[in-house]
């Protein structure tokens, strides 16, 4: 995960380079969507023969490990000299946030819901995000922006209503999601909060590292090795979220974050209802009921309103 100081040193540095990188802004979003989303059924497959800690301690360590190999290949050594205590453990806590925390308690809670719920359920990121951003950080929370994530939020009640009246989905696995959101909440505004010197991925790696290494203990103390199956599905799966999700999309998360408002930002999660949904149909034959598609029509006028400023520009980054 990127540090956000260096980021906002970049148009002082090489202004043609940093308008080429906002200018890749679109694209970012649209492959973080894509892979996060399809993150959700993907790590059903995976769960099918691996119990969740420890599929996540060895997703976060094998990941870790890449990332900072890579970089002390191609970084210069600098990089990682400048780094100080203070860095490594800001690093270490958003870690523990982002991947010991939110994932852990997700993945754990898709052992009892569905992959397309959980998608829903995160999607409400934005509105905590929004709620606590304004005092916090000082980004201004308009009417605007408080009716687009009020939409959006009908939206995500519309998607959910059938699942949660049926009663097919699982009160406990539905509270263990509900606390991924409110950590994923917590450490998007933690990273807007604190600036570190280290690189994209130096940071990323950092992060991963100390995710694998909260939750292994806890992995090893509550499930058992016996009970991981190395199939071919289990294979692939871990392939995907290890490299795609942990290396690809965390990475563009964060480097979304450091070129906009966390407000804007955690907005992006009102793509995931209908995304999530349709990567559950899929790879997973989950039932997609009728009053899930109507909620997307919402969930996107919401986006519009959150993400655009009156006149129909963008808003500027705080």
């Amino acid at each position: 995960m990127c540090a956000e100081g260096a980021l906002e040193d970049l148009p002082a540095l090489d202004a043609p380079l940093a308008a080429r990188r906002m200018d890749a802004l679109p694209l970012c979003i649209g492959l973080f969507c894509i892979i996060w989303s399809s993150a959700f059924a993907v790590a059903k497959v995976a769960l099918a023969d691996c119990p969740p800690l420890l599929l996540l301690s060895a997703r976060f360590l094998t990941a870790g490990g890449a990332i900072l190999a890579v970089a002390a290949v191609v970084l210069p050594r600098e990089r990682f000299s400048r780094l100080g205590a203070r860095d490594v453990a800001a690093l270490a806590l958003m870690g523990i946030l982002n991947n010991a925390c939110y994932l852990g308690l997700s993945y754990v809670g898709m052992t009892h819901v569905s992959s397309g719920f959980t998608a829903v359920l995160i999607s409400a990121n934005p509105l905590l995000t929004a709620l606590v951003a304004a005092p916090l950080l000082g980004e201004r929370l308009s009417g605007r922006k408080v009716a687009g994530l009020l939409l959006g939020m009908a939206g995500v009640a519309l998607v959910v209503r059938s699942r949660i009246a049926s009663g097919h989905e699982d009160p406990t696995g539905t509270l263990y999601v509900l606390g991924a959101l409110v950590t994923l909440s917590a450490a998007t505004l933690l990273f807007k909060r604190i600036r570190t010197s280290a690189t994209l991925w130096i940071g990323s790696g950092i992060q991963s590292l100390a995710g694998g290494l909260a939750l292994l203990p806890v992995a090893l103390w509550r499930e058992d090795m016996a009970d991981v199956h190395l199939t071919l599905p289990l294979t692939l799966a871990f392939s995907y979220l290890t490299f795609a999700g942990s290396v690809g999309a965390f990475s563009l998360w964060f480097f979304i974050l450091g070129r906009t408002s966390a407000t804007r930002a955690s907005a992006l999660h009102f793509l995931m209802p209908p995304l999530g949904l349709m990567f559950g149909w899929l790879l997973l034959g989950e039932k997609v009921p009728l009053l899930d598609l109507a909620g997307v029509v919402p969930i996107a006028l919401g986006i519009r309103l959150v993400t655009t400023a009156p006149d129909g520009r963008k808003p500027q980054k705080r």
